[in-house]
Formats: structure tokens, C-alpha cells, sequence
């Protein structure tokens, strides 16, 4: 079992502005310190995408070519994979902080300023629990309000027959 050291800054000067990090390695380490994790974007989008949907007054997510295209891509069989889940999403993410941009529809009749509060302590909440990762900022853009009538017309739409 060895120390490892490493000394930031001083310069010549050993006992001026040297911060000393100490880790252990070898048998007797911690599991947790033994090797590197790395989170992909793509992760990080998801867990955002999914936190952000569980938000009452969410209706759906992505801005309006993002959900045209996402609709269509649904309704072709094998054509509506995960991407779902990240429509709407963009993330930027570091070794150790992510900040998160949403597009989001609300539902008519919420309070948006309630909303986009409950999405960012979700958001927030979720990935610095499952990730470790520091969310430095979230945020989010409302692209549409959602009529309750609209659900009404597009089932209409649908299907002739019945």
C-alpha cells in the first residue's frame, strides 16, 4: 500500500499556497477511489428528460419541428426508439458539473412560473443524486401551451374508421 501526493501551486516554496490531495491505492484503498467514472451526455439527457416529465403541467417536451418530427417517427413502426426520452433536452457536461437546456410544452391553465420551479428541483434533484455530477443551471425554454381541445381534434384525425 502506497500514499500518493500531489502538491498544486507553491512554486520554489514548499509551505507557501501547496494543497496536498492524499489518496490511498493498492489493496487497502477504498473501492470507490480505485479507477475513473464517466458519465455520457446522452445519460445525463435522459435522466434530465425523464425528471423534467414527471412535473405536473409538463405535457410534453421539444420545440415544434423536434415534436412534428418525433411524431411522425413514432407512428412509423421501429422508428420511435428512446429518442423520446431526450426530445427537448440538450446538456453540456464536464468531469464534474452539467448544465441543461429544456424545451418544454405546458399545459393551459398551469401557473408556468410554478412549473419551470418544480422542472428545475426535479431536474436538480435527480441527476446530482444519480450522477454526483453539480447541476450549475437548468434552463428552460416554454415553446407552447397545450388547448385541452387539441387532444380532441388531432383523435379525431386519426383514424376514419372506427
Amino acid at each position: 500500500m502506497t500514499d500518493n501526493i500531489t502538491s498544486v501551486g507553491g512554486g520554489n516554496r514548499p509551505d507557501t499556497g501547496v494543497s496536498a490531495l492524499k489518496g490511498r491505492t493498492g489493496a487497502g484503498a477504498p473501492a470507490e477511489t480505485r479507477g475513473k467514472t464517466t458519465i455520457a451526455d446522452g445519460v445525463v439527457a435522459k435522466i434530465a428528460g425523464m425528471a423534467t416529465r414527471e412535473v405536473p403541467g409538463i405535457h410534453s417536451m421539444g420545440a415544434g419541428m423536434a415534436r412534428a418530427f418525433g411524431a411522425m417517427r413514432e407512428r412509423v413502426p421501429g422508428g420511435g426508439g428512446g429518442g423520446g426520452v431526450t426530445r427537448g433536452v440538450k446538456v453540456e457536461v464536464g468531469e464534474r458539473q452539467a448544465a441543461v437546456d429544456l424545451d418544454v410544452v405546458v399545459e393551459y391553465g398551469v401557473s408556468i412560473v410554478d412549473v419551470a420551479g418544480g422542472v428545475r428541483t426535479n431536474v436538480i434533484s435527480a441527476l446530482e443524486r444519480m450522477t454526483g455530477l453539480e447541476v450549475v443551471e437548468v434552463n428552460i425554454a416554454v415553446d407552447d401551451v397545450h388547448l385541452p381541445d387539441e387532444e380532441e381534434e388531432a383523435e379525431r384525425d386519426e383514424g376514419r374508421v372506427r
